[in-house]
This record gives structure tokens, C-alpha cells and sequence, in this order.
């Protein structure tokens, strides 16, 4: 199965490489996008559960890596808003 990384600019200026585990999240981001951090979670949840849900398709189990990786972007963004930092995440790249 074709993995994806991806990469976001987060508000606080950071930088980060994320992981997915099927192409499916392309559905869901698009890249030069900017989301506020709500739409973001929302979106980023739906794309990562997809490419969860492909691999358990396909394998028969749920991929753990996707889990820790919306886990990981979940607490960014829980420390963004703990911070008081607004603004958008970018994603820059997608390959």
C-alpha cells in the first residue's frame, strides 16, 4: 500500500512531516491549502480514519501509525489553542 507524507506549517511558525499510510488523505487535503485549526481537525480526522480504514480493508486491521499520527496533530493543535495562537495550517507539501 503507497504511503503519504505530508507536510504542515503551523501557525506557530513549526514546521512538520506527517504520515499516512494510503493515498486516500490526497481526497482530502489539498496542497498550498490553508484551514483554520477547527475545519483542520475535522478534516484531517476524516483523512486519516479513510486511510486507517483502507488498510483494514485490505489487511484486516486498523493501521496504528495513522492513529499516532492524528494523535500527534490533535495535541499540536490542543497546544496551539492552550497558547492562544491563531491563525491557519498550511499544508505545504503532500508527496
Amino acid at each position: 500500500m503507497p504511503a503519504v507524507h505530508f507536510k504542515i506549517a503551523w501557525p506557530d511558525g513549526e514546521n512538520q512531516i506527517y504520515y499516512s499510510p494510503s493515498t486516500v488523505v490526497r481526497e482530502h487535503l489539498k496542497p498550498g491549502a490553508r484551514y483554520g485549526q477547527a475545519e483542520f481537525q475535522h478534516i484531517i480526522e476524516a483523512a486519516l480514519h479513510a486511510a486507517s480504514e483502507r488498510v483494514r480493508q485490505r489487511f484486516g486491521y486498523t493501521c496504528s501509525a495513522a492513529s499516532a499520527e492524528l494523535d500527534k496533530i490533535s495535541l499540536k493543535l490542543r497546544q496551539l489553542q492552550e497558547q492562544d495562537i491563531d491563525g491557519s495550517v498550511e499544508l505545504t507539501a503532500i508527496s
